[in-house]
């Protein structure tokens, strides 16, 4: 496992550089002049454009550029924005409050997805499983923003559950984008895990369990749980990095300050050494979480063995 561990570890180098070389340049691809957007409709004085052009390689090509990124990336240093804020101390900001979300989303969409999912493939073809089936297709079907807009609408300013934006009051503010955040994944999982329960329920193993005589929960919960859970595992872990980003649009629509309204934010103004240093650090936690989960397969089906 250690050894398989390190291995994975030393993989994600040229991953990691790959994905940044990727991203650096696209953000160079946008074009115009960043230093102009700074100061927006003011004219920038000489001495700012120079200083601004020297400090930040403006001027270099962009490998020149990508190998101060990464000698600077080497030593915990993201950079500074082009208005001076050191962006460690941004992502720093913005992170506990895509955290809290995240957390939020990943609680929601595991225990009612994984739950509903179970309640429908257990009752294929019942009230219970038609009824899953449509409520996840429709909430599939609906782009998020209009039922981020929907739930701020009717649960925050009609009936006053939940605050409807802003972070002021603690978890509540996180708790309904929080939700909105994770529904669709929900959706996604719910049925995910209906179609797993099925198959597995349909195997050959099955059937000897129950032929030999074995409780049918134990039959459950050692042979169809489990292997059951193998995909939806693979897509929350896919997921963590995704929810991690913070769902930007989820983030705009309830004044959510965190990673993904910032990358917004840095995309808008074109503030480059933003946007770079934030998705930089989206693909490490994906990385990561993929790692995880590959961990967790041995954890779920004993046959995996990783060497």
């Amino acid at each position: 496992m250690g050894r398989y561990v390190a291995r994975r570890l030393l993989q994600m180098i040229p991953v990691f550089i790959g994905t940044t070389v990727i991203i650096f340049v696209l953000t160079l691809a946008i074009g115009g002049d960043p230093v102009q957007n700074l100061y927006g409709e003011r004219p920038v004085p000489d001495s700012v454009r120079i200083a601004l052009t020297e400090q930040y390689h403006l001027d270099e090509p962009w490998y020149v550029r990508y190998w101060y990124y990464l000698s600077g990336l080497v030593q915990g240093d993201f950079g500074h924005s082009l208005n001076g804020r050191p962006i460690l101390d941004m992502i720093a900001e913005a992170w506990p409050h895509t955290l809290r979300l995240a957390f939020i989303a990943l609680i929601v969409e595991s225990i009612i997805g994984i739950g509903a999912g179970l309640m429908a493939g257990l009752k294929r073809g019942s009230f219970v499983d038609n009824l899953v089936l449509l409520s996840t297709l429709t909430v599939i079907s609906v782009p998020i923003f209009v039922i981020g807009n929907v739930a701020q609408i009717f649960i925050g300013a009609k009936w006053q559950l939940l605050p409807p934006s802003g972070t002021l009051e603690g978890w509540q503010s996180y708790l309904m984008p929080g939700i909105v955040l994770g529904s669709v994944s929900l959706a996604y999982i719910a049925r995910l895990t209906r179609a797993s329960v099925s198959e597995n329920l349909s195997t050959d193993y099955v059937r000897t369990a129950r032929a030999k005589g074995l409780p049918s929960r134990r039959i459950f919960s050692v042979h169809v749980l489990r292997n059951s859970l193998i995909p939806v595992v693979t897509y929350l872990g896919v997921d963590i990095g995704t929810l991690m980003g913070g769902a930007m649009v989820t983030e705009r629509i309830f004044n959510i300050p965190g990673v993904g309204f910032n990358v917004f934010k840095a995309t808008q103004i074109e503030d480059g050494p933003v946007l770079v240093g934030f998705v930089s650090m989206l693909v490490i936690i994906y990385l990561l979480a993929s790692l995880l989960v590959d961990l967790l397969y041995a954890v779920l089906d004993p046959r995996i063995r990783y060497v």
